[in-house]
């Protein structure tokens, strides 16, 4: 067995990860993504009924003793992704590799969940949810979903944005290194990168062009952001903390 093969087969059970929460931050794991990318190098296409892939990443299967609901049919979990016990996954989805996905987390349908990122406990991926997947540069951390978040149909989360344990982001936001967020609760904007924070409520907002911009400023334009507008307590109700602040 090659060396990548052990590190896939580790990454499927759930013994390493491609991303960890060390010291204090998430820190992509650089020698499980090399050994992704040297899969990749030293596959061949080969046929897999209908479809061609890389002989070395072909799409993980499950048994009932493994506690994931698959449903039929039209997704897939791709070789080195780690899906535990109690996951459902809607149709049509996809799980790439390198994913982490936790316990009792629900991947709807039209979800993608990119190379490596991480998906923690008791999530819930509404449909269209776009996770965005980091596998180089192999030093640039994931996506990641802390456990008990809830992500709104959708949501497009990608280049690294970490959210945080409890949050609920409503259907539709856009979050990225170059999409700012107000707290308008804290009467603040987040540094650029900075992860969404606990138990925040985040809606789909607007926000004037740069002034500097005349006549897109002459025409009343305006560019997308996310505000959070809210904070949720521990105990509240997802579905309907998200409606009063939508209200």
């Amino acid at each position: 067995m090659s060396d990548f093969e052990k590190v896939l087969e580790q990454l499927e059970s759930g013994a390493i990860r491609a991303a960890s929460f060390v010291e204090g931050e998430w820190k992509a794991n650089t020698g499980a993504k090399e050994a992704i990318l040297a899969a990749f190098r030293a596959g061949t296409n080969v046929a897999m009924g209908p479809y061609i892939d890389k002989n070395t990443i072909p799409a993980r299967t499950f048994t009932p003793e493994d506690g994931v609901r698959l449903v039929p049919r039209g997704s897939a979990v791709r070789r080195g992704a780690y899906v535990a016990p109690g996951v459902i996954i809607m149709p049509p989805s996809y799980i790439n590799i390198g994913a982490y996905v936790d316990q009792g987390s629900m991947v709807d349908s039209h979800v993608l969940v990119g190379s490596c990122a991480q998906i923690g406990k008791n999530v819930h991926l509404s449909a269209g949810v776009q996770i965005g997947g980091v596998l180089e540069p192999i030093g640039q951390r994931p996506v990641v979903i802390e456990d008990n978040v809830f992500v709104g149909a959708g949501a497009v989360i990608v280049e690294g944005i970490v959210v945080k344990k409890g949050a609920v982001l409503a259907a539709g936001v856009k979050l990225s290194k170059g999409v700012p967020v107000y707290d308008c609760v804290n009467e603040r904007r987040l540094e650029k990168g900075e992860d969404i924070p606990e138990n925040a409520v985040v809606v789909p907002g607007t926000r004037p062009v740069n002034p500097s911009m005349g006549w897109a400023k002459e025409q009343n334009l305006q560019i997308s952001c996310a505000l959070i507008v809210k904070y949720r307590d521990a105990k509240s109700e997802t579905s309907l903390t998200l409606e009063e602040a939508l209200r």
